[in-house]
């Protein structure tokens, strides 16, 4: 989720959201790779949106802070549209990093996704921002797979965690470490379509949720 702004003196349009962690596993130096991950990759191709017949340069604005003592009021409160709540923990049902729904300001994260390169936050970033996993999940032989690609996504053997692995199989699929932000994912905001007042918008919508920590022995109970 984030706010979007219309720089017309510029000729700029501004997505703006700042990430907020908590949880066990949370700190400082992941939250700002976070943050940094998310900046730098939705900003590497330069978007480009179609305004009303001008064209604007898309920017991504990114902020982050941990704020380890968050409680579930704080969250459940929240009015800004620029908030978007993370609980990062070492364990997470499903093994997996999730947020609450496409166009949302809430979710979970597992520490071990978030390694310096993972894509994880970029790519679960996306989901807030509205977009989904696509329809079809073979991208061989159409390079390295764009940002919304999930885990289990065949691509061409050098994408793959292991190379010399079998498509499909064990090691067979693609690393989330080659995904990337391409013009396409810029477009699939469909930044045309939000609702502008005084030259604002909001993108995505308040979920608010807080996750209370999962507990892997409380799995299937």
């Amino acid at each position: 989720m984030g706010e979007v702004e219309i720089d017309p003196l510029n000729n700029t349009i501004f997505i703006r959201a700042h990430i907020i962690t908590y949880g066990n596993a949370a700190d400082e130096a992941l939250t700002e790779l976070m943050r940094t991950e998310i900046e730098t990759m939705w900003n590497e191709p330069q978007g480009k949106v179609n305004l009303h017949g001008d064209i604007f340069r898309l920017k991504f604005g990114i902020t982050a802070a941990l704020q380890k003592s968050i409680s579930d009021i704080d969250i459940f409160s929240n009015l800004n549209p620029r908030n978007n709540y993370f609980r990062i923990e070492p364990f997470a049902y499903g093994h997996i990093s999730y947020v609450d729904g496409l166009g949302c300001n809430s979710g979970y994260f597992k520490l071990d996704n978030l390694y310096k390169g993972s894509t994880t936050a970029a790519h679960e970033f996306g989901h807030t921002l509205g977009l989904e996993h696509p329809l079809h999940v073979d991208y061989r032989g159409k390079g390295e797979p764009p940002i919304m690609y999930p885990r289990g996504t065949l691509v061409d053997p050098q994408f793959q965690y292991d190379p010399s692995k079998p498509a499909g199989g064990p090691g067979g699929t693609m690393h989330p470490m080659h995904r990337r932000v391409y013009a396409e994912d810029i477009l699939a905001l469909q930044i045309h379509k939000l609702r502008f007042e005084n030259n604002k918008a909001v993108i995505g919508a308040f979920t608010n949720v807080y996750h209370e920590e999962e507990i892997e022995n409380r799995q299937y109970m």
